[in-house]
């Protein structure tokens, strides 16, 4: 199972590039919370994506992008920036943007690993911005989680997590202080729980998850800057170390126009071979 950073629109809301684009500045929207350009590129990706836009191919000239999407050519060559910096388009001086021939595909591992580690075998630069970092008593429900006693120091860190500083999740954890003592001391904004973990000799080798949809709330449509309603995708997940004792339990809240569940299933070979008469 994967998750990859998609920047997907309704399939009704996805006009073609390439053809008749009128009706394609209602996408663009001025009264949602995402900057324009952020909304213009994640059109083009999406269309490059759905191979409406190949490998190779020409966009067209800026002025009529431009009338298009409804924006301004400041704000379409931010856009057109933000592409060639993430590998989707080349710039040709005087000739115009081209689609790269080989657009990687940037997906979240099967593996586990950590939020820092994933964006850097993708290219992108890592933010978090931490909106709790305290300690406090473990409750009944966190206690069991974790298989700590309720009351145990609980340290709660909830960050919104950013690629190339666009809110990509809301991601909050919940660690015994006394996995790692020292942990209140980090400073989040920049550290890796991982890593920080890593320093205190501790390394979690898997993680059992579970994934739901949901709407957004407006606390958690204003920190991923969406529209409040819209799609969320949440795992909850508790990670453990070698010997198989909790570490730490977090709930992610992926915006669901960001992101993509990809899983595959596999028949076991016993019912593969069996016949039915």
């Amino acid at each position: 199972m994967t998750l990859t950073p998609g920047y997907s629109m309704r399939a009704a809301e996805r006009p073609k590039l390439v053809s008749d684009t009128r009706g394609v500045a209602a996408v663009i929207r001025a009264d949602y919370p995402e900057p324009l350009w952020i909304q213009a590129a994640t059109l083009i990706r999406n269309q490059i994506d759905e191979g409406a836009l190949r490998g190779g191919a020409r966009l067209p000239p800026e002025r009529e992008l431009c009338q298009q999407l409804g924006i301004s050519r400041v704000t379409l060559r931010k856009a057109l920036t933000q592409l060639v910096d993430a590998g989707v388009l080349n710039a040709s001086h005087g000739r115009g943007w081209y689609v790269s021939q080989s657009v990687a595909r940037r997906e979240w591992p099967n593996t586990l690993e950590s939020f820092s580690e994933t964006a850097a075998r993708m290219g992108l630069e890592p933010r978090s911005e931490v909106l709790r970092a305290e300690v406090s008593p473990a409750s009944l429900d966190e206690a069991e989680m974790l298989s700590i006693a309720p009351g145990t120091g609980l340290f709660h860190l909830e960050r919104v997590r950013l690629l190339d500083d666009v809110p990509i999740a809301l991601d909050a954890t919940r660690i015994a202080v006394s996995v790692a003592p020292d942990i209140a001391r980090a400073d989040f904004t920049r550290d890796s729980l991982y890593s920080t973990l890593s320093g205190a000799g501790v390394e979690p080798v898997r993680a059992d998850s579970t994934i739901e949809s949901r709407e957004a709330d407006h606390y958690e449509a204003q920190h991923l800057q969406i529209a409040e309603g819209k799609p969320l995708l949440v795992m909850h997940q508790v990670a453990f170390d070698p010997v198989d004792r909790p570490l730490f339990a977090s709930t992610i809240k992926y915006a669901g126009e960001r992101y993509r569940l990809r899983t595959s299933f596999s028949r076991p070979e016993a019912l593969s071979h069996t016949r039915t008469s």
